[in-house]
């Protein structure tokens, strides 16, 4: 193997320490085999000796530097460039400008608007809220006709919860969605009547006991919520899975984290009520006072008819379907005795301007003397009108030339971008050919109803 010149074990001559190998190698030899009595290693056990006394000394001086070395930690900012550049990169795509929209608008220059709200005679109403990114237009819209109920029957001013029927609304449609099996209109939108329905079932409470969102989110926003319910209830469907326990148990709790739970009970004005309670006693409400008009060749002018549109989903059959001259008259002869209405329709001719605040139909579209019930019953049969807006109807005023303007008062978006934020006003000639239903207290139209045959 040739000759080594250094050792293996530090401290012991090359020779000395190969031979000490040579014999702790052996398989005969024995390490322990020394003598006791002299405190000198013998010859045949150095390598021993040598080995647990380095040995020794290597353990301690590892010992010493660990602890010497002793790894440290500290705080530092969190550090992920890449995958800032995909979160940012990603949003840039979904943000990217679009090609921009445009539609086509009436020319408003040199028409006779009204300018101010003052110009018109009004119903004493709340100002006007926002419903945020929410289709629940028609609770808004007949909320706030209720609260100006409330106050052309008690004098009373409450500010009444928007979302309390909102939030059973969506039980009842989740409810009818289980019943026929998955074939009933999902969706956030409903008609005024709803809310109707919801009291007779619920009751109503204040806005201060039931805001029906977090306190500190700006604006409703139900998007993100009503898609999971609506996710959920179709794979309910696709599954056959049709438990109205279990299912509505998960529905409930879906809303109870968007919206928050509703209450049973609640304080108002130091009195602890129930929501049919204050209903009853405080607001003064009775929804059985309360009847819908409609006006379609469709059906039988002078019977009570289904308004056929997705949103009456669960089919109501109890609209008051009247000749369109009646329809109008009603109106204003209503709105002229002091009555307000929750009034429905379409929002989408090209006379309809959120920047004007104004809503007429242009020449071009339809002279405002060919604007009958056929005209009317037309564009709804062949789908260019369409049921697709809810709004309080507040207040009118007849122009120099005659014609009835009416102030609306509207809790979409689209009321917020002009010179009086929440309102529209509404030509005679919209009203006629695009507003299709109204919810209205049943002492405006006793006369009315003396000619239906029930």
């Amino acid at each position: 193997m040739g000759v080594l010149n250094e050792s293996p074990l530090i401290g012991i001559p090359p020779e000395l320490a190969w031979e000490l190998f040579d014999n702790y190698t052996d398989p005969n030899y024995d390490p322990y085999n020394y003598d006791l009595r002299e405190n000198v290693p013998t010859h045949h056990n150095q390598i021993f000796y040598y080995l647990r006394y380095y040995g020794l000394i290597g353990v301690l001086l590892l010992i010493s530097t660990t602890v010497i070395a002793q790894d440290k930690g500290q705080f530092e900012s969190y550090s992920n460039p890449f995958y800032k550049t995909i979160v940012t990169e990603s949003n840039d795509y979904d943000q990217k400008e679009k090609e921009e929209y445009k539609s086509f608008k009436m020319n408003f220059d040199g028409k006779q608007i009204p300018q101010s709200l003052g110009e018109f005679t009004i119903i004493d109403a709340d100002e006007p809220i926002s419903q945020g990114n929410t289709g629940t237009c028609w609770c808004f819209s007949t909320t706030s006709f209720y609260e100006s109920e409330i106050k052309r029957i008690t004098k009373k001013n409450i500010n009444l919860s928007e979302l309390y029927p909102v939030y059973f609304e969506y039980i009842e449609k989740a409810r009818g969605y289980i019943n026929s099996r998955g074939k009933t209109h999902l969706g956030e939108g409903s008609e005024t009547n709803a809310v109707q329905r919801m009291m007779e079932l619920y009751g109503i409470v204040p806005f201060e006991s039931y805001e029906g969102k977090p306190s500190d989110q700006p604006f409703y926003n139900h998007e993100k919520m009503f898609g999971e319910i609506e996710t959920y209830l179709k794979n309910c469907k696709k599954t056959n899975f049709w438990d109205e326990d279990a299912i509505l148990s998960n529905v409930k709790s879906i809303l109870n984290h968007y919206m928050g739970v509703p209450p049973t009970k609640f304080r108002y004005n130091g009195r602890t009520y129930t929501p049919k309670g204050f209903m009853r006693y405080v607001t003064r409400l009775n929804p059985k006072n309360y009847v819908d008009f409609m006006s379609l060749m469709q059906k039988p002018y002078w019977e009570q008819s289904e308004y056929k549109v997705p949103d009456n989903w669960w089919r109501s059959d109890d609209y008051y379907n009247v000749p369109l001259d009646d329809f109008m008259s009603i109106i204003k002869e209503s709105v002229k005795n002091g009555y307000s209405m929750s009034i429905g329709g379409d929002v989408s001719e090209s006379g309809y301007s959120s920047t004007h605040d104004v809503a007429m139909v242009p020449s071009y579209d339809i002279p405002s003397e060919n604007i009958d019930e056929n005209a009317r019953q037309f564009r709804f049969s062949n789908g260019t009108t369409t049921d697709d807006h809810a709004i309080h109807l507040i207040g009118y005023k007849i122009d120099e030339a005659g014609d009835w303007w009416f102030l609306i008062k509207d809790s979409g978006s689209g009321s917020r971008n002009g010179n009086f934020p929440g309102y529209y006003f509404y030509h005679e000639d919209f009203v006629k050919l695009k507003m299709m239903t109204f919810t209205i207290h049943k002492n405006a139209v006793k006369e009315t109803l003396k000619k239906f045959n029930n």
